[in-house]
């Protein structure tokens, strides 16, 4: 039976005693040089009594609907007791065969969808399908909807051509409309958060609503009920084309699907609390092999405009170490040609590339652009017997955590969501083969376990323009922004050190490492200098 790697609760703080003895030990200007935190996550008190205030108005356009819910008992709302909103807990037996689980969220679930009409329509006959087709705005069937303990994610689409009194598009394909409501935001630094400009259009239904364009979407953020939401859109400012949305493409999809917003249901949690950062445990024996550059320094101009890294000290969850087998190796993929002092790219120190030059928006990027995340590149088989069954061109990718995955078929990203009462977090997965997760059914709505295989390192991209043999990763925290990237480097610097059992060295520029750490990679997957093709 296969057991987890990573220990609950999420994160524990070194014990008073410990960090005494490690300080006797280590000394101070070593103890504290590089120890790593976790995030600071704040929780919101959600207006449940006004929830209830807004679905009894939704509800008063149906009068014979209305009058078989519980709205008596409104003004008694303690939030921690479910039978005192019996309103509620009627809503989300009559959504939850649309819309799985949609009890389950702290949150008020908005959605495109209207459940007094729907049920005015289902008692006079109509059938269900013309009913999801007509109370949907038009918007097709969900094609994600995912409720827990910190709020809801769901992901609808828009069909070319679908939508009373919607303008011609260039763009051929569905647009994919995504939200989230969340009772717990990440408090980052964040010099480009909270811009926005209003919609007029939408000014009385949501007072606060501010637009604005941000790393690849067009986002509406909002508060309603005391609770943080953002719709957003992947688009580019740019020129529509057939095969790419612009931004101005979405905005109408966007106001349609905000206009169209109900109360879908939902049910009150346990108030929750602040956490504040904290230090995060590491392992007290030191590895003999693991090293690592500092946090943010990455190779000498290779920045956005020849800008540095992020000095990140953040672990933002306790994760598994994506590759399955060690050793494993993040270094920069793009620019290894020009680390002059370093050994190859299939060794120790490990180097940090996130903000590395690229054409993508990062807002916590030194120049606001640059790699979203982290290139891990896996090391040699670390054996030749039978039983030890490793291709090194086959090498295993694994969930990180229990979550759920967002991915459509053929995209080569795959998401895996993880929605729990301390975290609301997102870690993408690129350059796994395409086709081998979608016979794998590594698809929208899956729920995988901590440790399972999801894929493969790989280059789907396998030609003389396209990647290397690597995973990138990267990791995604809900902010009143929406979805932003932040450093991986840390949280997989700390995740490695629980996997080999051991504290790893940090390495400073004028510290060579040693050749005796370094661990050649199969000769046929080294090309330290190619560029990644467009790629990420």
């Amino acid at each position: 039976m296969r057991t987890k790697a990573v220990c609950r609760p999420f994160f524990r703080i070194l014990a008073p005693t410990l960090t005494s003895l490690l300080l006797l030990v280590a000394g101070p200007s070593t103890l504290f040089a590089d120890e790593f935190k976790t995030p600071a996550i704040s929780a919101v008190h959600v207006e449940w009594r006004a929830v209830l205030d807004q679905l009894r108005s939704e509800f008063s356009s149906q009068p014979s609907v209305a009058s078989g819910f519980a709205f008596s008992g409104q003004r008694r709302v303690p939030g921690s007791d479910p039978r005192s909103t019996p309103a509620l807990v009627q809503l989300n037996a009559v959504t939850s065969p649309i819309f799985t689980g949609i009890g389950r969220s702290p949150v008020p679930v908005l959605l495109p969808f209207d459940t007094a009409a729907f049920l005015e329509a289902r008692s006079n006959g109509v059938p269900a399908s013309v009913i999801l087709a007509r109370y949907q705005a038009d918007f097709r069937s969900a094609d994600l909807f995912e409720a827990g303990q910190a709020g809801y994610d769901a992901m609808f689409s828009l069909e070319p051509g679908a939508g009373d009194g919607m303008p011609q598009r260039t763009f051929a394909k569905p647009v994919e409309v995504q939200i989230t409501g969340s009772i717990l935001t990440y408090d980052i630094n964040d010099p480009l958060g909270g811009k926005g400009e209003p919609v007029k259009a939408l000014a009385a239904q949501f007072p606060d609503l501010r637009r604005f364009i941000r790393e690849g979407y067009v986002r509406y953020a909002f508060t309603r009920f005391g609770v943080p939401y953002v719709v957003s859109i992947q688009c580019l400012d740019s020129a529509p084309r057939e095969r790419r949305l612009a931004c101005r493409e979405a905005y109408p999809v966007a106001e349609r699907f905000l206009k169209a917003l109900r109360i879908a249901g939902g049910q009150p949690s346990r108030a929750r609390r602040d956490m504040a950062s904290a230090v995060v445990e590491r392992p007290t024996e030191w590895s003999a092999e693991f090293s690592y550059r500092p946090v943010g320094d990455i190779i000498a101009s290779s920045g956005y405009r020849k800008q540095g890294g992020r000095a990140d000290l953040t672990a933002y969850s306790q994760i598994r170490f994506p590759i399955q087998k060690t050793p494993a190796f993040v270094r920069s993929q793009s620019f290894g040609k020009r680390d002059k002092s370093e050994q190859p790219n299939g060794s120790y120190p490990w180097r940090d590339n996130f903000c590395e030059s690229r054409s993508f928006e990062v807002g916590q990027c030194p120049a606001a652009f640059g790699h979203q995340g982290e290139d891990i590149r896996p090391g040699a088989c670390p054996g030749n017997n039978e039983e030890d069954h490793c291709d090194p061109k086959q090498q295993a990718v694994l969930a990180v955590r229990d979550g759920v995955v967002i991915r459509s078929l053929t995209q080569q990203a795959a998401i895996l969501q993880i929605n729990s009462s301390t975290e609301h977090i997102r870690f993408r997965y690129m350059h796994m083969s395409p086709s081998s997760m979608d016979a794998d059914g590594v698809l929208n709505g899956r729920h995988v376990e901590e440790g399972e295989k999801i894929g493969v390192v790989s280059n789907y991209l396998d030609h003389p323009n396209g990647t290397t043999r690597h995973l990138h990763f990267d990791v995604q925290v809900f902010t009143r922004d929406g979805w932003l990237w932040v450093s991986p480097y840390v949280t997989l610097v700390s995740a490695y050190e629980r996997l080999i059992h051991g504290r790893g060295r940090e390495i400073g520029p004028e510290m060579a490492a040693s050749p005796a750490v370094a661990h050649a990679l199969p000769e046929d997957v080294v090309h330290p200098d190619m560029q990644e093709g467009g790629e990420n």
